[in-house]
């Protein structure tokens, strides 16, 4: 995320709803809320009794919908909307969604959280039937399996389609007649199903933007479900019984906003536990507790209580800064992580201080901080992360598919320390994580993938398996 000093991100965000008059309206304020789930693009897809109408470009939400007019275009009432940030394919335009598709016997618009891991074949075997593909996006390749379907009905279609494609998946479907949600057979992303109190119903990648737009959670949706909103309600129907729940633990850890619930699980609430466990496994003789901010400032909260030590705002984020795609010099990358974050000299100043924060990838920025932390007079900066070390890549909709880019997969805990001038370094443990997450699921993990810790895949890697199986052979420096 670019508001974040961090090289980890997810895909996206989505939001979709039926049944409201001022429908795109809504849809631009619930993807105001999803804006840290992807940075680099939005869009509007709206359905005015049977004509689709949809809005597009590159940028943040108010850079897209930048004037009034934009909006007002996208009448209807029912839309869906998707903010994005690339894992598969580039990021032009032209694969910013959600996508429009128009058909001689009706138009459709398709919206997609996560990574498909059968997306080379597939594309492969559609290009050689015949299929032309209009971005080099892995969301395209469901509307193509859906139209070379040989089921009769639109839902067998779409049903067909879904057992065809492999991986992490959350989509919106809009028709002219419905708004269709489905959700992968392991659940590794969520989405949450609400309703407005003028019975509108709404669809959402995080519960948090249920709330702003004012609708009351429902329920979630489940692995392998299909739910069809129409003017009739809605109803669910499984596309496959071949599930096992697997919600991405980094949605816990970093990704979601911390108002959110997932799995019936608040993150804030969530995270604080992590930091609770983190003090209880690694108990550090210091004087204050810090937290990075944002996603960490609740585990950073949970440390401190179950430590003892008082928590203090030793780093401040400013909240105005603009994104910095373009970083070309080692000197401008120092100079953007100090326009982000500022140490406070007068709370750090002489004090052996535990910093907190979710995650190490490359450990570039861990060390930066730890850098502004000792220029402004910490005596000592202890490190401790509220996960597990990120060792193994993620193939189902976060940007590290590569062991390369990963620190932890290439160095020890002590070398690492040394790398980011930490003087102690600590994570937390596997099944540390897991407690302090407490879903309640028979499920491996509770009914987590923990696969960026311990290389535990939930599914096969299907195209991803051969480069995956060449990595593990593979070291890199980070000296």
């Amino acid at each position: 995320m670019s508001y974040e000093i961090k090289s980890l991100n997810e895909e996206c965000g989505l939001f979709g709803i039926w049944g409201h008059p001022d429908a795109s309206r809504v849809t631009y304020f619930g993807l105001h809320s999803l804006q840290h789930r992807g940075q680099e693009g939005a869009g509007i897809l709206s359905n005015d009794n049977g004509t689709l109408k949809s809005y597009r470009d590159l940028g943040l939400l108010s850079e897209v919908f930048k004037n009034e007019e934009i909006l007002k275009r996208l009448t209807g009432t029912a839309a869906i909307g998707h903010v994005r940030y690339a894992t598969s394919g580039n990021g032009s335009i032209d694969n910013i969604q959600p996508f429009h598709f128009k058909f001689y016997d009706g138009s459709f618009g398709l919206a997609h959280n996560g990574n498909l891991t059968n997306n080379k074949t597939l594309r492969r075997e559609l290009e050689e039937d015949g299929a032309i593909f209009h971005s080099n996006s892995d969301t395209e390749v469901l509307m193509h399996l859906i139209r070379r379907s040989k089921k009769e009905d639109i839902f067998e279609k779409i049903k067909e389609a879904l057992n065809t494609v492999k991986g992490g998946f959350a989509y919106l479907l809009l028709t002219e007649n419905e708004l269709i949600a489905a959700l992968d057979p392991n659940g590794f992303r969520p989405l949450a199903i609400g309703q407005m109190k003028n019975g509108a119903y709404v669809v959402a990648s995080e519960t948090c933007a249920l709330e702003v737009v004012g609708a009351e959670f429902v329920r979630d949706v489940q692995p392998g479900e299909m739910i069809i909103i129409n003017d009739d309600g809605f109803r669910v129907e499984k596309y496959t019984n071949d599930t096992q729940l697997a919600i991405c633990s980094m949605e816990f850890i970093y990704f979601a906003r911390p108002d959110s619930t997932i799995a019936g699980v608040n993150v804030h609430t969530a995270r604080k536990n992590m930091g609770r466990r983190l003090a209880l496994e690694n108990p550090i003789d210091a004087d204050i507790v810090v937290g990075v901010p944002n996603s960490s400032l609740s585990a950073a909260s949970g440390y401190a209580e179950a430590s003892g030590l008082p928590y203090e705002l030793g780093l401040v984020k400013n909240q105005y800064v603009q994104r910095t795609f373009i970083q070309p010099t080692q000197e401008l990358r120092e100079q953007g992580v100090r326009m982000k974050l500022s140490a406070v000299r007068g709370v750090v100043e002489g004090k052996r201080v535990v910093m907190v924060d979710d995650s190490i990838v490359r450990g570039t920025t861990s060390r930066r901080i730890v850098n502004l932390l000792k220029e402004a007079g910490a005596k000592e900066v202890h490190v401790v992360i509220s996960s597990p070390p990120l060792k193994y890549p993620c193939f189902y909709g976060i940007d590290i598919q590569t062991r390369k880019e990963l620190i932890a997969a290439n160095h020890s805990v002590q070398e690492i320390k040394k790398i980011i001038g930490a003087d102690s370094l600590y994570f937390l443990s596997e099944q540390g994580l897991i407690d302090a997450i407490g879903l309640k699921n028979d499920a491996p993990y509770n009914g987590l993938c923990m696969a960026y810790f311990n290389g535990d895949y939930p599914t096969p890697l299907y195209d991803y398996e051969e480069d995956y199986l060449r990595s593990l052979k593979e070291k890199v420096s980070f000296f």
